[in-house]
């Protein structure tokens, strides 16, 4: 069964990770989040699940105005051919989220490790990173190397990548 937010931050905080999680309306954009979330200072997440043609995942965290090409994004994530998004079942399967709270913070759920994640380097200049903590109604902020801790900590890689354009 996939944790939930109360778990993941149980188990940051067994990590020794400080966080601040804040609670807000749910947020199914980049606008609706610029909108309601107030204040919140670092940089902002915004996360694509995608698989390629022979069904390998990937999950693509970027800065929220960060711009993916799909069409050649393939080529510095080492998938088979072109990537396309993966399905909202795969999604909650692997990750434990549903469509509109995906975050990096689904790799605690991805116990297989069937998924590749990627940071992208524009957002890993910022020194707290803000993301949903499996739902979309609050967002966490989490020190940037104390998210590199968490992902390797998962037993996922913690690729950082220039992915946007």
């Amino acid at each position: 069964m996939a944790l939930n937010r109360d778990d993941l931050l149980d188990y940051l905080a067994g990590l020794g990770i400080e966080t601040k999680t804040y609670d807000h309306p749910p947020l199914f954009t980049v606008r609706q989040s610029e909108a309601l979330r107030g204040d919140i200072p670092g940089g902002h997440t915004k996360n694509l699940f995608l698989k390629d043609k022979k069904g390998s995942y990937f999950l693509l965290t970027v800065g929220e105005h960060a711009e993916i090409d799909l069409k050649t994004v393939h080529t510095k994530i080492g998938a088979s051919g072109r990537v396309s998004f993966g399905k909202a079942e795969k999604l909650e399967e692997l990750l434990g989220v549903v469509p509109g709270a995906v975050t990096i913070f689904g790799l605690v759920n991805d116990k297989a490790g069937q998924v590749k994640a990627f940071l992208d380097a524009g957002l890993m200049e910022h020194d707290v990173i803000n993301a949903h903590p499996l739902t979309n109604e609050a967002t966490t902020a989490i020190g940037r190397d104390d998210l590199v801790r968490f992902i390797e900590a998962t037993g996922h890689e913690a690729a950082v990548l220039k992915l946007s354009e």
